[in-house]
């Protein structure tokens, strides 16, 4: 082995899960090393890309919903809100900015906006009236009734992301981008890794790879987690009449969201499109689709696009993360599947994924943390909002 770079853990992936799971861990780390007396642990995190988080992460529309998600979901988001305002503050560049989030229910969803009502206690119902109040735009046929998020937010996606970055290089993690991971064999010790610029050996993996996440355990020899990449596209037209202010607008079917960006109206048809992990591109399809259902809920007059754009969330069955050591492969440990809901549960499914690294201990409130174990998992019987 001599010549071969060794590592404690090679994390592979450097999108928000990436670096976001290494700067918790190395910082965990180096507390508990400290006290042991002994040296923290070697970690390295391997990006394909010329740069971190040039996928899901750099194409993400974030926000801060509570009510998003299955309960699994809504728990880590939940404790995550206190992490991300001291991030925001430590850094000195605020994290979070309010912004409301409306839901929007047709007479024939009304059975879908109950049931996000009874089971979400961070909204409130409203009547068309208050609906109105908030996006003046909406037509009186596309609102019967409403729910009404008041303290959703928006995420700086991009600071959130340097913010671990440099936490992570702080913590003396090597950040390695533009380099491609071709195989593995497990030693029995730990992992031999090829890649395209040489070997490295690892002593565990971190397999946070979003839409490759399966590819990569297919590459070492390891079952895949059975996750689905699904495209979701996004644009932004000119929109006359649009305040900055205006909240964010879901329907409650999941068929379209709209909010103000730059000046004009980002749009998206809420699509979850299968897709094979690749570079995703919007489809044009989509974006008019997109259009056409925000015209039929509001008055505004959309001009033509001026921008547009995809990018993969990639879920489980249960559409739950999947994190833990893998059930059959030693040294294997599973971070993906975070979906719709890896920025806004950044922080704590971060802090979980550390403690289960280092066999320490890290309650999420009304989380059951089995219910994100890998292996068994299959399709909930109703789907979650």
């Amino acid at each position: 082995m001599l010549g071969i770079e060794r590592v404690d853990v090679a994390i592979i992936g450097g999108g928000m899960a990436g670096m976001s799971v290494a700067a918790e861990l190395a910082e965990w780390d180096s507390r508990l090393a400290k006290r042991a007396e002994r040296a923290p642990l070697r970690i390295t995190v391997l990006e394909r890309e010329n740069q971190f988080g040039y996928h899901t992460t750099g194409r993400s529309v974030a926000a801060f919903l509570e009510s998003y998600g299955t309960p699994e979901i809504r728990a880590l988001t939940r404790a995550s809100r206190g992490i991300l305002d001291a991030m925001g503050a430590e850094s000195g560049t605020p994290l979070l900015r309010g912004r409301p989030l409306v839901w929007i229910a047709r007479e024939d969803q009304l059975a879908e906006l109950d049931t996000l009502l009874t089971g979400n206690p961070a909204v409130r119902g409203v009547d068309p009236a208050g609906a109105r109040t908030l996006c003046p735009a909406l037509r009186p046929e596309a609102v019967a009734r409403a729910a009404v998020e008041r303290t959703a937010q928006d995420v700086d996606v991009d600071a959130l992301l340097e913010v671990y970055r440099t936490r992570a290089a702080a913590a003396g993690v090597r950040l390695r981008s533009a380099i491609g991971l071709e195989a593995g064999e497990w030693t029995g010790e730990g992992w031999r890794l090829t890649t395209d610029r040489g070997e490295l050996f690892a002593g565990r993996v971190v397999d946070a790879a979003g839409a490759w996440a399966d590819a990569v355990a297919r590459r070492l020899g390891v079952a895949p987690a059975g996750l689905t990449p699904l495209r979701r596209t996004v644009a932004v037209a000119g929109a006359p009449g649009v305040l900055p202010s205006w909240p964010l607008v879901l329907d409650v079917g999941n068929a379209f969201y709209f909010r103000p960006e730059r000046g004009g109206l980002l749009v998206s048809p809420a699509d979850d499109t299968p897709s094979p992990p690749l570079d995703a591109v919007a489809a044009p399809a989509d974006v008019e689709l997109a259009l056409e259902r925000v015209r039929a809920a509001t008055t505004l007059d959309l001009s033509p696009v001026r921008t547009s754009w995809a990018g993969l969330r990639t879920f489980a069955p249960d559409r739950n993360p999947v994190v833990g050591p893998d059930p059959r492969q030693e040294g294997f440990f599973w971070f993906a599947g975070q979906g719709g809901a890896g920025i806004q549960a950044a922080p704590a499914l971060a802090r979980l994924a550390a403690a289960r690294l280092l066999g320490e201990e890290y309650e999420v409130p009304g989380l059951d943390p089995s219910a994100l174990k890998p292996g068994g998992r299959e399709q909930p019987a109703q789907a979650e909002s």
